[in-house]
């Protein structure tokens, strides 16, 4: 054990090094060309240590990367993804900069120096015993910060057929609490059609969406329910044309969470069950959680106990946490799969101007990674 993380910790410099190279590398979910240069410059990277590497080809999304190493039994698989919420050019105005112990830059901490982190540890186990413990995929997609839509059946294809699953998502707060239990996550599309007319001349004869929106967002509001674990959050509304003109259209898009899978059917009949104030309006739901919650479980329990162990054994304890936010984890997780979140980077500031890793944990998070590979019944 202490050979494993006096090793890692020798290779910090050149862990930066590899971290600093990805940030550079921008990716934007959206930019496939962009996408694909990342992914095939980590396909070489992963050649390098062994991996037979092969891409799932696709049209408008990046290219889904998937790396093979052979072994003993059935694999683990290591999931994480290269795409970042942050436009090509954000470097200009947001650079890699190391600064008080901490590495910066845009998709540092979600999830690039994750990824780091899963080379550096199956690299360490290779240099340490000469071969791997036993098999190991690596599954590294490239659209999951917008919904997961093309690797979703890849991921879960490859999730069936694997002992467990560790998820290269940050870690949670600042001291590193792996993610035991997600929400599930997902959108409704709230649109009125209502009836346009001059504001001034014929008030009376026109019917406003905004306003029959604005009553159906009140009743929406309801559905929160936080001992449940259902929140409901209306982010965007769009309605009208001009000042002078009753609104003929407004939408509305609304963010929904649950926290167990029975919940999802319950509010989706909510959403599904609305009904226009304003016989002249109509109301059209679309929609609805794609991303089941990923429930705390026997299977992951004895995992996460088994992290824990060997944190202790590698000199820290390790907690776990419940969050709102969704991973491909969840996908998973729901599966049956048992699967560990949170085996990133420690951090702060996922998708926020101050994104940044805690770089004396890179070493630490790496040698968790490597140990559990090795200990995973």
């Amino acid at each position: 054990m202490k050979s494993l993380l006096s090793r890692l910790a020798v290779q910090k410099s050149e862990m930066l090094a590899c971290l600093r190279y990805l940030v550079e590398l921008e990716s934007p979910s959206h930019h496939k060309a962009a996408l694909d240069t990342l992914g095939r410059h980590l396909a070489g990277e992963f050649g390098k240590i062994g991996g037979r590497t092969r891409f799932h080809i696709q049209g408008d999304a990046g290219d889904h990367l998937q790396v093979d190493f052979p072994g003993a039994g059935k694999p683990i698989l290591i999931l994480g993804h290269v795409d970042t919420v942050w436009d090509l050019g954000t470097l200009a105005s947001m650079p890699f900069r190391m600064a008080k112990g901490r590495a910066y830059g845009p998709g540092s901490f979600d999830m690039k120096a994750g990824i780091v982190q899963a080379i550096y540890a199956i690299r360490a186990l290779q240099e340490l015993d000469g071969r791997l413990p036993r098999a190991i995929t690596v599954l590294l997609v490239t659209d999951e910060e917008i919904g997961s839509y093309s690797s979703r059946p890849i991921t879960e294809a490859l999730a069936k057929e694997s002992a467990a699953v560790l998820v290269l998502e940050p870690a949670q707060g600042p001291k590193g609490a792996l993610k035991t239990s997600r929400k599930g996550v997902g959108a409704y599309r709230v649109k009125v059609e209502g009836r346009e007319a001059h504001s001034g001349l014929d008030s009376d004869k026109g019917a406003s969406a905004v306003l029959e929106l604005a009553r159906q967002l009140l009743v929406i509001e309801k559905f929160t329910d936080r001992k449940r674990g259902i929140t409901v959050n209306p982010g965007v509304i769009r309605g009208g044309t001009r000042t002078n003109v009753v609104a003929g259209e407004a939408t509305a898009e609304v963010d929904a969470r649950v926290s167990q899978s029975k919940d999802i059917a319950y509010l989706d009949k909510k959403f599904r069950s609305l009904k226009p104030f304003d016989k002249r309006c109509r109301v059209e739901i679309t929609g609805g959680i794609g991303r089941p919650p990923m429930e705390r479980s026997k299977k992951g329990v004895v995992l996460f106990a088994l992290a824990q162990r060997v944190a202790k054994e590698l000199g820290w304890e390790l907690e776990g946490t419940s969050v709102g936010g969704g991973s491909d984890g969840n996908f998973t997780a729901a599966l049956g799969i048992p699967t560990l979140d949170g085996l990133g980077a420690v951090g702060e500031g996922a998708h926020a101007r101050h994104e940044s890793v805690v770089i004396a944990e890179m070493p630490r998070r790496a040698a968790l990674l490597a140990r559990l590979i090795e200990t995973i019944p």
